[in-house]
């Protein structure tokens, strides 16, 4: 600076600048705007912190915490905004609504969209918020608790799913049966029930049981799910694919209709589309059950994210270590209902005698029969029928306890199902179906005096009933062959079989 300058004899003058809450919001916005998510609320926080009263400051917050998935936080602002701020701000119910439906939380997204609506007959989000309501009316399944404020009805819904999950499928239709009698529009128990009646292999009741929930629902998720399950495991191919095209296209807003989704994706094989849905609930804080982890792992493992499949199956582990030694990284076979002790304990718990047979089946070949027969809740030997008393004798007598007497009759009855077993293992969900199907037909033989002399003859038959039962294509020579009798043998037996059928 030049010596006796006019600037230099002057003192300095700094302009100060004080950012406000406005500045940040402006920013805010334009970083919103440019889809900055992170930026936005990075600005938007301090424009909050220095205007903590502006309710449009804290309602565009919590919406930039909805679109990162942080919906607790969202809606935290948003009832601060209602409870003080500015309760004529009616559009934070809609907002609300739309946060506890991605939450899962059906009956309060319910009561915040009913309230936006009640406010606001011409409002900006009007159209939206009739969609969502009649989305959340149109599965009212998902507001059960808004709409069947009964206990009873909880309590049969759990303990239909255990025993569709431990295999008890009668006992899960009579079960089933009885709450869509008692609540009729209560779609997911008529989708358990078709569920129930595909794996008990009466496949037409089941595809009855779907076309009535489509026709009374349209468009229920759940039912066209399962719906591709059983195209799946019956090789309806055209008819999967189809299908598939148009779950591609389904993009759920609720929780529980992305996971249906995902698992759906993740059993029928198509393990990518299975990843995406369900990895991206878990990036949102959804705690699953164990199936949730199951599936996840299993298609983490199948599309190349190891860390993901080994960090779910080690959650799964923590609610159900059963299935440890069961990894998608393991070569040996999947886990079927033989190795499961607690299916297995239910199924001898069972009302029905086929289910106690079938269970008593199962202990016979199980890697885990010691456990089963040590365990306290074995059934009561007292309570068993004689049929089932003389087959559970001879269950030990195959440990080699020589001095119990064998029973023919039950002797060939557990060689067919030998022989069943010997083509169909493991038994998961489906092969059940196969089991059950012969040993109601054994249990009604045998009040008949059947021998079941001809084991492979009766082997060959119930499979091939079974299969004809589920629309399955076999043909008479592809079984003749494989349990090695002749073409009139196994037509003969087929009329057997078919006479001790219900």
């Amino acid at each position: 600076m030049r010596k006796g300058s006019k600037l230099g004899s002057e003192e300095a003058k700094v302009l100060s600048f004080v950012p406000t809450g406005e500045y940040y919001y402006n920013k805010g916005m334009k970083a919103y705007q440019r889809r900055e998510l992170k930026k936005s609320l990075k600005y938007l926080n301090r424009a909050y912190q220095l205007e903590p009263i502006e309710p449009m400051i804290a309602c565009q917050l919590s919406m930039v915490y909805t679109e990162l998935g942080e919906y607790k936080r969202s809606n935290d602002l948003l009832h601060q905004i209602l409870d003080g701020l500015d309760p004529h701000m009616s559009e934070c119910h809609y907002f609300l609504a739309n946060n506890y439906a991605h939450l899962g939380l059906f009956k309060e997204a319910y009561e915040q969209v009913s309230a936006y609506l009640d406010k606001e007959e011409y409002g900006e989000f009007v159209e939206d918020a009739e969609d969502l309501l009649e989305l959340l009316e149109l599965d009212s399944d998902l507001i059960v608790d808004d709409l069947y404020e009964h206990d009873e009805l909880i309590v049969q819904q759990e303990k239909a799913r255990e025993l569709l999950e431990s295999g008890n499928f009668q006992k899960a239709v009579d079960t089933l049966q009885k709450v869509i009698q008692d609540y009729p529009e209560f779609w997911s128990a008529y989708n358990n029930l078709a569920l129930a009646y595909f794996y008990l292999g009466e496949v037409e009741q089941a595809a009855a049981t779907l076309e009535e929930v489509l026709e009374k629902n349209p468009g229920n998720l759940h039912a066209l799910c399962n719906t591709a399950v059983f195209y799946f495991y019956q090789k309806r191919h055209d008819e999967l694919d189809e299908l598939i095209k148009g779950l591609e296209k389904v993009r759920p807003l609720l929780h529980e209709h992305r996971y249906k989704l995902g698992a759906t994706f993740a059993l029928i094989g198509h393990s990518k589309r299975a990843y995406e849905w369900l990895k991206s609930l878990q990036k949102i804080g959804f705690e699953g059950d164990a199936s949730f982890y199951y599936w996840l792992s299993y298609s983490a493992y199948e599309t190349g994210h190891d860390d993901t499949a080994r960090n779910a199956w080690k959650k799964l582990l923590e609610i159900n270590p059963e299935k440890e030694g069961l990894e998608p990284w393991n070569d040996q076979q999947a886990e079927g209902f033989e190795n499961h002790v607690t299916s297995i304990l239910k199924k001898l718990q069972s009302e029905y005698t086929e289910e106690k047979l079938f269970g008593l089946f199962l202990t016979s070949i199980s890697d885990q029969q010691r456990v089963i027969l040590t365990h306290a809740d074995f059934c009561d030997v007292e309570d068993l029928s004689i049929v089932e008393k003389v087959y559970l004798a001879q269950v030990l007598n195959s440990n080699g306890n020589s001095s119990i007497k064998v029973n023919q009759e039950i002797e060939n009855m557990h060689q067919v199902a030998l022989y069943l077993y010997g083509n169909h293992r493991p038994i998961t969900s489906v092969e059940s179906g196969l089991f059950l199907t012969w040993f109601t037909i054994a249990y009604r033989g045998i009040k008949e005096r059947e021998t079941f002399k001809n084991a492979k003859a009766f082997a060959a038959a119930t499979e091939y009933v079974w299969n004809r039962l589920r629309n399955e294509k076999i043909t008479k020579k592809q079984l003749c062959d494989r349990f090695d009798v002749s073409a009139s043998t196994l037509t003969k037996y087929i009329a057997v079989v078919e006479s001790y059928l219900p």
